[in-house]
C-alpha cells in the first residue's frame, strides 16, 4: 500500500498451480525503447489468463538472444504495472528479462483484490514464473525453474516475500517499505489503525472490489473499532510471516524511516526470521516512506540492481553494500532549507535494541482523560501526506504534533550533558490503571529544545498499546517507535502517553487513565554504526515553514491559549473590526500594512481590493492569526485575534489554495480535514458544503484526477465546512470557467444572505462589482476608500442618460460637442456621457433639454475598474 509510491501489495497464499498460462493477446505489442549507451529495450504487452482472471503484463528484454536471469517487478497498492516501467527498462538494459504485471483488481487486470491471498495473487506469481521458464531469453537452473528475482515497494514488496516463501524457484528478493505481518501493521498491539486501513480499502476502489471475507472483516472492525481474533487470522495468513521459516533466499530489506504504516519493526522482524533460515540479509533504512520524505529512488534502484547482479548473475565482484545502512541528515541545503542526506553503516545489523543507555525521567503519577468519542484526537502523522509531510518537517527539527491538555501524561528528563543518537526502539515500563476494563495508550518520545517549548516528534511516530485488565492496575513494558534521531546536548527527552491519536481508533466511552513510571527510559544507541552526518545548524530550530503553519492552523486552535484582551461586548455581533492595524516585515524598508481601519457587518459581501503589494494578503494572514501585527488590533465578534484564539473556529478561510491528499476522494479529504479539527461530525454540515461545491459524482473520485477548477471548488467547500460566520476567500475564482464563476458568485451572495459575512479578495473587478455589497480599497498598505459598492462606483465623472427612444448618431454628435462634455456614446438605453473638468450634471441636463433629447433619467455610471484606477492613481 504505498499510496505515494503506489507500492503495497496485498498478501495472498500461493497454492501449487498447475494450470497453463494462456496468452490472450497473442504475441502482444512490441515496443523498442532506445538509449544512447545501451542496446534497445523491447517491450511486449500481453493479457494472460490465470486461474479465471486476466493479468495485464509487460515483458522487457534487450541485447542478443542469449539467456539471462529474470526479474519480476511488482507495483504499489492502487497502482499498475506502468508504475514500474522505468525500473523495468533499466533492468532490461542491464541484462535482465523483466516481467511486470498489474495485480488482481488493478489496471486492466480482473479479479477481486485479495491483499496478496496465497490462493490468488501469490499463486499468480507462480504461474508467471512458469511463463518465464518457457521464454527463450530466460536462464534456467533446470527445466521449469528459471533464475528469477522479485522486487517491489509496499504491496509489491510483500508479494516478493510471499512468493519466496511459497515458491522454491525464487532465487533472490529485494522488498521495499513493506510489511512482515499485516495484522501487526494494521492492528498494532490490538489497536485499530483506522485511517491507514480506510485509505487501503478506499484506494482499492471500495469494499466491493475486495474478496468478500476481507470486505466483511473491514466493515466489522471499522464499526467496532476493535480488531478481533478472526480479523487477525485473516490478515496473518496473507502475511510473509506465515511462511517466514520457508524464506531462504538472499534478501535485501529496504524500509522507510518516515512510515507510520509499515514501521522499522516490520523489517526488523523479517530480518531476524530470514537470517535464522541461513540466508544472506542486508537491511537499509531509507529516508522516506509512506508518510513522505526522500525515497532515494536512484540510490535504492542501484542497490537493488547490484543485489541481483550478485545473487542472480553470480557476479562475486558486485558491490551489494554494507550489511546495515541508514540514511541520516548531514546538514541543510542553505538554498532551500532541505535536509541533506548522508549514509551511515555497520558490517552487522544491530536490530532495534542494543547499546542501551538509561535516561532517568521525572514525573509523579498522573491521571488524564479519554474523552467521549475519543474526540478531539491528538495528532502525530497525517497518513499519506506525501513528500514534504510532517515526518519531513521533523527531520528538520520542526515540531508540528499536537497533544490536548488533560488527555496525556508526560515524563521529562534532565537536560542531556552530551549529544545522544537514538537508533532503534526505546522502551519504558509503566503502571497503568483505568476506570474502564481496557485502556488504549499512545506512547511517543519528544526531543525537547532548551527553551522547553520547542518539541519535535521524530518521524511523527507513535506506539499504540491496548492494556487489558487495566481496571485492577497493570505493569506494561512499552516498546516505543523505532527511530534514528540525534538529540543535541542541552535538550531533554519527554515521554508522553496520550489517550487518543488521529490515525487510530480509541474507545468511544469516556474513561480516566492513571499512569506512573516503573523505571528509566531505555534508549538504544547502536554505537557501532559509523556516521558521516553533521549536526544541524542551530537556525533550523527556528526555520519558518509557513506551509506547515497554514496546514495546521485550525488544529492549533485547540492548543494552549496565550493571554488575550477581554472580549468587547459592544462588538459581540460585529463580524470584523480592524483598528489602526500595522505590519512591517523584518528587514523591510516599508510597512506592508499601515494604520488600517475598517468594519464589516453581518450580511455583507466585502471585496478587498488593491494592486500587487497593497497589503491585502498580509491583512488576511493577520486576520486568520497566522502572523502577528506590529500595532493595532483585529476583533472578530468582539474577540481579539491571536494565534489559536478560540473565536477562529467561527472563521473559514481559503487562502492561496488548499493541500489535499491526492489518493483520497473529494469527500474523504473533507471528512479527514474536519476530523482533524476535533469538532463533532454533525457540526461540519458536510452535505451543505458539498452541494455548494457542485462536484457531483467527482466527489467519489481521487483528487489526483481533478482539474484545477474542481480542486478550487473543493477547497472552497472545505472553507465552508461548519458554515462559519465569517468566510474569507482569496482569489476564489482562479481556475474556474465562466459558468463556474457565475455559480461561485451566486454561492457567495446566498451565503451572506443567510446572515453570515464573506470577505473576498479578487483581481476580477467585474466579478467583485457584481458580487460584493461593500468594498475596501487599499494601496501601499493604507486604506484608500471603504463603503458600499454603489457609492464608490457612482462617485465618478461618467453619467448614464436614459432616454424614451433611441438616440440617433447626429444627435449624439451634438451632445459630444457641448461645452464641458468630453465624449458621448450611444447605448441601448440612451447615452453614456463623460464630463471633462469644466462639466457638471446640472449644465448637461439643461443642454439636453435645449436639444430636445427625450431624457427620462440621469445618473452616475462608471465601471468598478474605472473607480479602482481613479482611487489608486493607476498604480495597478
Amino acid at each position: 500500500m504505498d499510496l505515494r509510491l503506489r507500492g503495497l501489495r496485498r498478501p495472498r497464499r500461493i497454492i501449487a498451480a498447475v494450470a497453463a498460462v494462456v496468452v490472450l493477446a497473442g504475441a502482444g505489442t512490441w515496443t523498442a525503447v532506445a538509449s544512447d549507451d545501451a542496446p534497445p529495450v523491447h517491450r511486449a504487452d500481453q493479457v494472460m489468463a490465470v486461474d479465471g482472471v486476466r493479468l495485464d503484463t509487460s515483458y522487457f528484454t534487450s541485447g542478443d538472444s542469449g539467456r539471462r536471469p529474470a526479474v519480476l517487478l511488482g507495483h504499489g497498492f492502487g497502482g499498475t504495472k506502468d508504475d514500474v516501467r522505468a525500473q523495468a527498462e533499466d533492468l532490461a538494459a542491464d541484462g535482465y528479462a523483466v516481467l511486470t504485471w498489474s495485480a488482481r483488481g488493478f489496471g486492466r487486470s480482473t479479479g477481486k483484490i485479495g491483499l496478496n491471498d496465497p490462493k490468488g495473487e501469490v499463486a499468480d506469481v507462480s504461474q508467471l514464473i512458469d511463463w518465464l521458464a518457457k521464454q527463450p531469453q530466460v536462464q534456467l537452473d533446470k527445466a521449469g525453474d528459471p533464475r528469477v528475482g522479485l522486487a517491489g515497494a509496499s504491496y509489491g514488496g510483500a508479494i516478493s516475500l510471499l512468493a519466496a516463501g511459497h515458491d522454491t524457484r525464487v532465487d533472490a528478493i529485494a522488498p521495499a517499505i513493506t510489511y512482515w505481518n499485516l495484522a501487526d501493521a494494521l492492528f498494532p498491539d490490538g489497536v485499530f489503525k483506522k485511517l491507514w486501513t480506510g485509505i487501503f480499502f478506499n484506494t482499492g476502489g471500495g469494499c466491493a472490489r475486495f474478496e468478500p471475507a476481507l470486505c466483511a472483516m473491514y466493515e466489522r472492525v471499522a464499526e467496532s473499532g476493535t480488531p478481533d481474533a478472526a480479523a487477525r487470522a485473516l490478515l496473518e495468513e496473507r502475511s510473509p510471516s506465515a511462511v517466514g521459516d520457508r524464506i531462504k533466499v538472499p534478501t535485501l530489506l529496504l524500509q522507510g524511516q518516515t512510515d507510520s504504516l509499515f514501521t522499522l519493526a516490520q523489517s526488523d522482524a523479517a530480518a531476524k526470521a530470514i537470517r535464522a533460515n541461513g540466508a544472506p540479509v542486508d537491511v537499509d533504512w531509507i529516508a522516506g516512506g509512506h508518510d513522505g520524505g526522500d525515497l532515494e529512488a536512484s540510490r535504492v534502484q542501484a542497490r537493488v540492481t547490484s543485489w541481483f547482479d550478485r545473487y542472480l548473475k553470480d557476479d562475486t565482484g558486485a558491490d551489494t553494500g554494507p550489511a546495515f545502512r541508514i540514511t541520516r541528515t548531514g546538514g541543510v541545503d542553505t538554498t532551500d532549507g532541505a535536509a541533506l542526506l548522508r549514509g551511515a553503516s555497520d558490517d552487522t545489523y544491530p536490530g532495534l535494541t542494543g547499546g542501551d543507555r538509561s535516561i532517568a525521567l521525572t514525573g509523579r503519577e498522573q491521571s488524564f482523560a479519554n474523552p467521549p468519542g475519543a474526540s478531539p484526537p491528538a495528532v502525530s502523522a497525517l497518513p499519506g501526506l506525501g513528500g514534504g509531510g510532517l515526518s519531513q518537517l521533523s527531520s528538520l527539527g520542526v515540531g508540528v504534533s499536537l497533544d490536548f491538555p488533560g488527555q496525556f501524561a508526560a515524563f521529562t528528563s534532565a537536560p542531556l550533558t552530551t549529544d545522544l543518537r537514538v537508533t532503534g526502539s526505546p522502551t519504558a515500563t509503566l503502571h497503568v490503571k483505568s476506570t474502564s476494563e481496557d485502556a488504549v495508550l499512545f506512547g511517543k518520545v519528544y526531543d525537547v529544545g532548551p527553551d522547553g517549548r520547542q518539541q519535535v516528534l521524530p518521524s511523527q511516530l507513535v506506539a499504540p498499546v491496548r492494556v487489558e485488565g487495566a481496571k485492577a492496575g497493570k505493569d506494561v513494558t512499552l516498546a516505543l517507535p523505532a527511530i534514528d534521531h540525534e538529540i543535541d546536548k542541552g535538550h531533554r527527552l519527554r515521554l508522553v502517553l496520550a489517550s487518543t491519536d488521529l490515525g487510530y481508533a480509541s474507545p468511544a466511552a469516556p474513561a480516566t487513565y492513571t499512569v506512573s513510571l516503573k523505571g528509566d527510559l531505555e534508549v538504544p544507541t547502536a554505537a557501532a554504526v559509523s556516521t558521516a552526518a553533521a549536526p544541524l545548524p542551530s537556525w533550523v530550530w527556528w526555520l519558518p515553514l509557513a506551509g506547515a503553519g497554514i496546514a495546521l492552523a485550525l488544529l492549533v486552535t485547540g492548543r494552549r491559549r496565550t493571554a488575550t484582551p477581554a472580549p468587547d461586548p459592544e462588538l459581540a455581533e460585529v463580524p470584523l473590526q480592524i483598528t489602526d492595524l500595522s505590519k512591517k516585515y523584518s528587514g523591510g524598508d516599508r510597512y506592508s500594512v499601515r494604520d488600517l481601519s475598517f468594519r464589516v457587518e453581518k450580511g455583507q459581501v466585502l471585496g478587498l481590493l488593491g494592486p500587487n503589494g497593497a497589503g491585502k494578503t498580509t491583512t488576511l494572514r493577520m486576520l486568520m492569526g497566522l502572523i502577528k501585527p506590529d500595532g493595532g488590533e483585529i476583533r472578530v465578534f468582539g474577540h481579539a485575534i491571536r494565534p489559536g484564539a478560540p473565536v477562529l473556529s467561527r472563521v473559514g478561510a481559503f487562502v492561496e489554495g488548499a493541500g489535499f491528499l491526492p489518493h483520497l476522494s473529494g469527500r474523504q479529504n473533507l471528512e479527514l480535514y474536519w476530523q482533524a479539527t476535533g469538532r463533532p461530525a454533525e457540526d461540519a454540515h458536510l452535505d451543505e458544503a458539498l452541494e455548494i461545491a457542485g462536484l457531483g459524482d467527482a466527489l467519489a473520485r481521487a483528487v489526483r484526477t481533478y482539474s484545477q477548477g474542481m480542486r478550487q471548488r473543493l477547497a472552497i467547500a472545505q472553507a465552508m465546512l461548519g458554515l462559519p460566520d465569517l468566510l474569507i476567500l482569496d482569489e476564489p475564482t482562479n481556475g474556474l470557467d465562466p459558468p463556474q464563476i457565475r455559480e461561485m458568485r451566486e454561492v457567495m451572495i446566498r451565503y451572506a444572505a443567510a446572515g453570515r459575512t464573506v470577505i473576498v479578495s479578487s483581481h476580477l473587478l467585474a466579478e467583485v462589482e457584481q458580487t460584493c455589497t461593500h468594498l475596501v480599497v487599499m494601496d501601499r498598505g493604507r486604506l484608500v476608500q471603504a463603503g458600499p459598492v454603489g457609492v464608490i462606483v457612482g462617485s465618478g465623472d461618467t453619467l448614464l442618460v436614459g432616454t424614451a427612444t433611441p438616440v440617433e448618431e447626429p444627435l449624439a454628435e451634438k451632445v459630444a460637442a457641448l461645452p464641458g462634455v468630453a465624449s458621448a456614446v450611444r447605448t441601448d438605453d440612451g447615452l453614456l456621457v463623460r464630463l471633462d473638468a469644466d462639466g457638471s450634471a446640472q449644465h448637461l441636463v439643461a443642454e439636453l433639454v435645449r436639444l430636445d433629447v427625450p431624457v427620462q433619467s440621469v445618473g452616475p455610471h462608471r465601471r468598478l475598474e474605472d473607480a479602482f484606477l481613479t482611487l489608486i492613481g493607476g498604480s495597478a
